[in-house]
């Protein structure tokens, strides 16, 4: 997760979104109420698109479990997002409900994020 992002570091589909400024594994769950809290923000209008997918698994043994055994069964999943990823886009609504709605999925993120424009990159 070192370094910043090659690829996945512009905005590809919408024109508004949330770009990370730090490295982390982000989880099915985190990605979800991100997710949920953008699009009850915008009542359904416009659309979302996701740019990160959890396909790592993260595996775990039970607590209290002697050594040896083998690995445990996957406890969940995560994105490995690097510092510059757009993680989510937008399109069809105003800038201030792009920066409200995003400004939430913000706060759904374990990492700082900055939220992008494509009237700032031109």
């Amino acid at each position: 997760m070192k370094g910043k992002a090659k690829r996945g570091d512009q905005l590809a589909f919408g024109d508004f979104g949330i770009q990370a400024l730090g490295s982390a594994w982000i989880s099915g769950a985190q990605i979800e109420a991100a997710r949920v809290a953008i699009t009850r923000n915008v009542k359904r209008r416009g659309k979302v698109w996701i740019r990160i997918f959890p396909q790592k698994p993260v595996s775990k043994k039970p607590a209290e479990t002697r050594m040896g055994k083998g690995k445990g069964a996957t406890e969940f999943w995560v994105a490995v997002v690097k510092s510059g990823t757009i993680m989510f886009e937008m399109s069809g609504v105003s800038a201030n409900l792009a920066r409200q709605s995003m400004s939430l999925a913000d706060a759904k993120m374990p990492i700082p994020c900055r939220f992008v424009s494509r009237e700032a990159i031109e």
